[in-house]
């Protein structure tokens, strides 16, 4: 039985992401306009600090640890938990910059960010999920 759950837990992600990808290639074809699939780019970009800096782990993200900043150096943790923030911004960001330059309506906005909120909520359960010894 444990064996069913672990792997309902695993397609449930797997839906999550598939879906969220899927608006994020609606939000695209429907306005005929691949403006909005830049912001796909920082989906790469997120997972990025976390396995250069701290191991392939997410649980650092959430520790207090980092070293704490001295005069001129900061640890590695520090750096990952800023460019893995920093990439999220950008998620957010990138499809209200293009909307304020009138690259992409405002329909293709609101499903980016649907996209995005999906996605976040993947990443958050997956993070729950490997906290478990079971993995």
């Amino acid at each position: 039985m444990e064996w069913f759950l672990l792997s309902a837990v695993l397609a449930g992600l797997a839906f999550m992401f598939s879906a969220s990808i899927l608006l994020q290639i609606l939000a695209c074809a429907i306005y005929n306009n691949w403006w909005p699939m830049l912001s796909a780019l920082m989906y790469v970009l997120v997972p990025m600090p976390c396995l250069f800096f701290g191991g392939g782990s997410t649980q650092f993200l959430t520790s207090r640890d980092g070293g704490g900043c001295k005069i001129s150096c900061c640890s590695w943790i520090d750096a990952a938990k800023f460019l893995t923030g920093a990439s999220a911004v950008g998620s957010i960001a990138i499809p209200i910059i293009l909307r304020h330059a009138h690259m992409i309506e405002t329909g293709a906005m609101w499903i980016e960010f649907t996209s995005f909120v999906i996605f976040v909520c993947t990443v958050m359960c997956f993070h729950r999920a490997s906290l478990e010894d079971e993995w």
